[in-house]
């Protein structure tokens, strides 16, 4: 079972997805492991190795000089104490960590930081490389560890700020999967490729979408998601597998 949580609704997002190839930056101590992962990774379709550094001081000059699209920063002991300097730099790429350990205390430490993604010890290449592709179209796919340590910090920044969660948003899953496209900036066609639908399928979606948030414009209502998800905490939780169904009725949707 995997779930996709998109971090930081609030941070700049990419319009569209790109044929390009996605450029990645390796940050990881050990040069045989950042050998050997840049050339597994140089193999696969789309994707591109431009850099790669031995610490946070190298990746930061790393990063402005290759702008990369996504920042691979291998989790190492006290790496939770720089990350928000390579964030930062990176304010045009997301930066995913690798190998991330049982400590609840730094997935909670990097994700405040403004990470976008995490891999766990346990990963395969293969996993590594759907979380790199699902990061570079603004998704994660989430272990349920993860994601339940991420929520229990949600449950328990809103027990400190007054005990109730934002009220929730009346839309349904795909009404707020367009809505977050919308807010994107795509436009009706783009969304529909985006998502498999036809464009008056989307059309139908923006209307019902206004007419529920009681708004005139697609920019209303892109301010409405903005401003529901920065009481949020900036943490919005979709679920594919049927089997998560259940939480629904306990997460602020």
């Amino acid at each position: 079972m995997a779930l996709r949580l998109q971090l930081g609704v609030g941070r700049a997002r990419s319009r569209a997805r790109v044929a390009r190839s996605i450029s990645i930056l390796i940050v990881a101590e050990v040069r045989l492991y950042r050998d050997g992962l840049a050339r597994s990774l140089d193999r696969r379709n789309g994707i591109r190795v431009v850099g790669a550094a031995v610490d946070l001081k190298h990746a930061v000059a790393q990063v402005r000089e290759h702008t990369p699209d996504i920042v691979l920063f291998d989790d190492v002991p006290d790496g939770t104490s720089g990350i928000r300097e390579l964030v930062e730099a990176a304010s045009d790429a997301k930066v995913i960590v690798l190998g991330v350990g049982e400590a609840e205390a730094d997935v909670i430490a990097y994700a405040e930081a403004g990470v976008s993604g995490f891999v766990e010890r346990e990963s395969s290449l293969e996993d590594l490389i759907a979380c790199i592709r699902s990061v570079a179209n603004d998704d994660l796919l989430c272990s349920p560890r993860v994601a339940a340590i991420l929520l229990q910090r949600v449950k328990a920044l809103s027990s400190v700020n007054g005990g109730a969660p934002p009220p929730p948003l009346p839309l349904t899953l795909r009404q707020l999967e367009v809505l977050q496209l919308v807010d994107a900036g795509l436009s009706n066609k783009e969304i529909a490729q985006r998502l498999c639908l036809e464009v008056s399928t989307v059309k139908n979606h923006v209307h019902q979408i206004l007419d529920k948030l009681q708004v005139q414009s697609r920019s209303e209502a892109a301010a409405a998601l903005r401003s529901w998800a920065k009481v949020s905490i900036g943490i919005a939780l979709f679920v594919e597998s049927e089997d998560f169904f259940p939480w629904l009725g306990a997460l602020p949707f």
